[in-house]
């Protein structure tokens, strides 16, 4: 198994597993992630869902990296220490150049946070 890269690897450790066609990512929550009010900081949730968001545009893209040219989130309810947070992306439309996605997180079946994002593959190098 490859270790992962760049910025995720600080914001974990991330867990990934393989479902049917599509992924579910997470980590569980320690002091790392909490803000001073002592629950998760939103920037750790949205970097979850950026991760998720991205990995599965990049599967779609036919592994082609993405960028994300604009995620749009909502906070529905506080994700605490020692929870598990799970993300789970989907893509909603492709387009010869965009991909649309929605995506979520849980803890629990509980909704922590939902989100859109369109996201661009980068073109191959020659």
């Amino acid at each position: 198994m490859r270790a992962i890269q760049g910025f995720i690897a600080h914001a974990g450790p991330l867990w990934a597993r393989r479902e049917g066609d599509g992924w579910a990512y997470g980590f569980a929550i320690s002091t790392q992630h909490l803000n001073p009010a002592g629950v998760v900081h939103g920037g750790a949730l949205l970097t979850l869902m950026d991760h998720a968001m991205s990995t599965v545009a990049w599967e779609a893209a036919g592994r082609v990296p993405c960028v994300t040219l604009q995620l749009d989130s909502h906070f529905a309810a506080p994700v605490l220490a020692d929870q598990f947070v799970e993300a789970r992306a989907q893509v909603t439309r492709c387009t010869g150049s965009l991909i649309f996605m929605r995506g979520d997180l849980r803890v629990d079946d509980s909704l922590v946070l939902g989100a859109q994002a369109l996201m661009k593959p980068l073109k191959r190098s020659p």
